[in-house]
């Protein structure tokens, strides 16, 4: 029987925007928050080195490590001119009439201050989006049953404890105070803590969430010329790249053993996780830190949202389906169960990306790190 979106979402309507506003984080004020982690721990005693696409990309992971301290730290910040150029990222004011909405009087000083409140908070998911992937990927290192897994897996440990490091100092040194949590974000991640399952943690963490956190480095990469932000965001974007290939490497083999089912079982979890992609945050701790009354605001964020579907929107989201959807049919799971997934995927207009680069073949594109050690080199040599 084939779940409904009220089922896996909470909601009938995929873009209630009332529904999903109502979604907030309710302790914004604590410091340590506990996910009891149902799965068992798992020792193999088998050390052979059997796979050789994951040897190879341990020993990458190995090679591609960089110190957090190498960056331009001292680089110097303009948080209001970052704000100024990255302007036509706030989407509202050139295709709105603002007249009757909580934005009517609002000059430059305002949306400046928008902006930079925006890339705060932004930056602040990057930060806590990277540590639940440290608790993922340290879930993964215990409960994979292959040696070539746990070995990489390790290694992306420590490389989202590394991205958790430069985002919070990035924050604390050039911005300031920090957002809590998307309730969002909190919620994917603590279901993927609590599945016992350890492919799910894979599924969850490699093929969706690094496919997303792809699509928004990248999208802010796009968008910023702030050098210290683009040099960092081009070094954890090769990692990124990396974990993904990873994901579909191990699922890959693991997936052709699985009955008709238990394959259902995780095209549904895609479908789910599709969907509450999707989800637009209001993000109601920028309005509050901005004294806009935020139940004024719902109707001009309903027209928002709207607008914003023709605009950045769709261009970030694309940038998650072109990393997801060939990554997912690489995995077997857009036909299996007589194409389900497909179907589904083909319904809500994600069947042209299938064919867009999987990222297991396209990473090295993304490895900046190699790029600057070889210019390194070829200045030393010369």
């Amino acid at each position: 029987m084939t779940a409904t979106n009220e089922q896996m979402i909470g909601r009938a309507d995929v873009d209630d925007i009332n529904a999903i506003l109502a979604v907030t984080n309710t302790d914004v004020d604590e410091v340590a928050h506990a996910v009891r982690a149902e799965a068992d721990a798992i020792f193999t005693w088998d050390y052979a080195r059997s796979r050789p696409a994951l040897i190879k990309l341990y020993e990458k992971a190995k090679t591609s490590q960089w110190n957090a301290n190498d960056l331009p730290w001292e680089t110097d910040v303009d948080q209001e001119a970052v704000a100024v150029a990255n302007r036509a990222l706030n989407g509202f004011t050139d295709e709105m009439d603002l007249k009757g909405t909580p934005f009517e009087n609002w000059g430059d000083k305002e949306w400046v201050e928008f902006g930079v409140q925006s890339q705060n908070w932004t930056l602040s998911q990057f930060m806590h989006g990277e540590q639940g992937a440290m608790l993922v990927a340290a879930k993964i290192v215990e409960t994979v049953p292959w040696i070539d897994a746990k070995y990489y897996a390790a290694t992306q440990t420590m490389d989202e404890a590394r991205h958790t490091e430069v985002f919070a100092k990035y924050l604390d040194s050039k911005l300031g105070e920090a957002y809590p949590m998307s309730p969002f974000l909190e919620a994917q991640i603590t279901a993927l803590m609590e599945d016992s399952r350890w492919d799910i943690a894979y599924l969850g963490m490699q093929i969706v969430i690094e496919s997303l956190a792809l699509a928004a480095f990248g999208s802010m990469l796009r968008s910023t010329e702030e050098p210290l932000l683009t040099k960092l965001l081009r070094y954890v974007l090769a990692d990124e790249a990396r974990h993904v290939a990873f994901g579909v490497l191990s699922l890959g083999e693991y997936y052709q053993q699985l009955t008709d089912a238990e394959l259902k079982e995780r095209q549904e979890f895609l479908c789910e996780n599709t969907l509450r992609s999707r989800s637009r945050s209001a993000t109601p701790e920028i309005w509050e830190r901005m004294g806009v009354d935020f139940e004024a605001l719902v109707p001009s964020l309903v027209e928002a949202s709207a607008k914003l579907d023709k605009s950045i929107f769709t261009s970030f989201q694309n940038g998650f389906f072109a990393k997801l959807v060939p990554n997912v049919r690489k995995l077997g799971l857009l036909d299996a169960n007589h194409g389900y997934l497909r179907q589904k995927w083909s319904e809500a207009g994600l069947l042209d990306f299938e064919f867009a680069p999987d990222t297991a073949s396209d990473f090295e594109s993304y490895d900046a790190v190699a790029a600057d050690r070889a210019a390194a080199a070829a200045v030393a040599a010369a």
